[in-house]
């Protein structure tokens, strides 16, 4: 019983004392989410108490205006009254982070939600990450084993790869991330669950934070009904964790769901501050939030550690030319395509081959690998193009030779790119059975 005291006692005595008097302001103004405090002088990005009828709820200072402090709550402003005390709490800028999170699921600011207790974590990490040197990013030379047959052996990931899982609503994305994590061969797994709903959060917590696959995963779950800033914070501090244990020369898995409600919610604050909506109503520095989420991955020649991304990106009403889609496109290192077409004839995970793409696929396969992958996508894309000629009974047989390939294969293509959710094909068996597959012919 005792042993329950130790973490706290040891907390209690890595504390540093602050003898300095704190200062205070008081809520001047309340419009929405944002709330405007006078008397109180704090960076951005810093954490800040507030004093209301509820309790004390956090706010985050987002910016400044007419000498006032601008916060957003990252709770509800109900009971929230003018002349509250506002006090600063913490260090700006900087996350909790360390080994105290893995086998656990805590919220944005990095509470637990699992029930297990309180989280003692000793360490620190910047909130925005530590900016390197472009030659500090190693290239990607290694292979990633992701357990999913179509994506082993058609668009091969490599270690400390980012790669954007892109489709419309209700095609596969969150389905599709699972098979992966469940899969993927890596030494810490962070998953950040950004914007989703809520019972998305209690299933993968479920289904992932057990057995020996818990000691190795962290959870940071922010679910759409929270405040636009506590689900970036949610964002920052996954990305902050998987940071920490690359430069502790770790392979660390990073699956983020979703980047667009990522985008949503800096959008949100952007609007709130006066920022005019540029690309379809997203400020400016909303698409560049996420470019600056997305290049925190990666590989680091320092540590020899790296940090393999997998984002999801949904694309809304299935436009692929949505401004976060075009984005996330533009600085990924390869992207998924799902398909609603290939869905709705019952192809899961329904991964458009044609449009998906692994930039650096060819730099971590065999040539005799990436033949058989051309060949393949040859084949497919050539009976997609003709698909309602041949249903028609149209197409005359010998016109096109590779047409005539295509529709003899059709049935074991599709078998091919399909896999149950349960089953998990290793890196090996997916090249050998493709290249069995496509034979001598191609």
């Amino acid at each position: 019983m005792l042993n329950l005291f130790d973490p706290i006692l040891e907390d209690m005595g890595a504390a540093q004392p602050d003898f300095t008097p704190h200062r205070y302001g008081l809520v001047a103004a309340c419009d929405g989410g944002l709330i405007e405090v006078s008397g109180l002088s704090v960076p951005v990005g810093a954490l800040c108490r507030v004093t209301h009828g509820r309790g004390e709820p956090l706010a985050e200072v987002i910016g400044f205006r007419n000498g006032c402090t601008l916060m957003m709550l990252l709770g509800d402003t109900v009971m929230l009254r003018p002349g509250a005390r506002v006090r600063a709490e913490g260090r700006p800028g900087m996350l909790q982070v360390g080994e105290a999170y893995l086998g656990r699921a805590v919220d944005g600011e990095g509470h637990p939600i699992d029930g297990l207790g309180p989280i003692h974590a000793r360490e620190e990490w910047p909130a925005g990450g530590i900016r390197t040197s472009a030659l500090d990013r190693s290239p990607v030379r290694e292979p990633l084993d992701t357990g999913v047959r179509a994506l082993n052996a058609l668009t091969t990931f490599g270690i400390g790869q980012r790669v954007g899982i892109m489709a419309g609503s209700g095609v596969g994305k969150s389905v599709l991330l699972d098979m992966i994590a469940h899969g993927a061969d890596a030494d810490v797994v962070v998953v950040g669950l950004i914007g989703e709903r809520a019972r998305e959060v209690s299933d993968f917590v479920a289904r992932h934070m057990a057995g020996e696959k818990k000691a190795r995963t962290a959870v940071v779950a922010v679910p759409a009904d929270h405040a636009p800033n506590l689900r970036l914070r949610g964002a920052m501090l996954a990305t902050s964790l998987a940071e920490h244990f690359r430069a502790q020369g770790k392979r660390v898995l990073l699956i983020m769901d979703s980047l667009t409600r990522v985008a949503h919610a800096a959008r949100e604050i952007a609007l709130l501050l006066g920022e005019p909506g540029a690309a379809r109503g997203y400020p400016p520095s909303a698409l560049a939030t996420i470019t600056k989420l997305v290049e925190r991955a990666g590989n680091s020649a320092a540590s020899g550690g790296a940090i393999t991304g997998i984002y999801t990106v949904l694309a809304d009403g299935d436009n692929q030319d949505d401004p976060v889609v075009d984005t996330a496109r533009s600085i990924l290192d390869g992207h998924i395509v799902l398909s609603r077409d290939l869905a709705q004839r019952g192809q899961y995970p329904a991964i458009d081959i044609a449009a998906s793409l692994s930039r650096v696929m060819t730099d971590i396969t065999s040539p005799e690998h990436q033949s058989a992958a051309r060949t393949f996508r040859a084949l497919t894309a050539s009976y997609e193009a003709n698909r309602d000629l041949v249903l028609m009974g149209a197409y005359r047989a010998g016109a096109d030779a590779q047409l005539d390939r295509a529709i003899a294969m059709h049935g074991d293509l599709s078998q091919f790119l399909s896999q149950p959710q349960s089953q998990l094909v290793p890196l090996a068996d997916s090249v050998a059975t493709l290249c069995a597959l496509i034979g001598d012919g191609r």
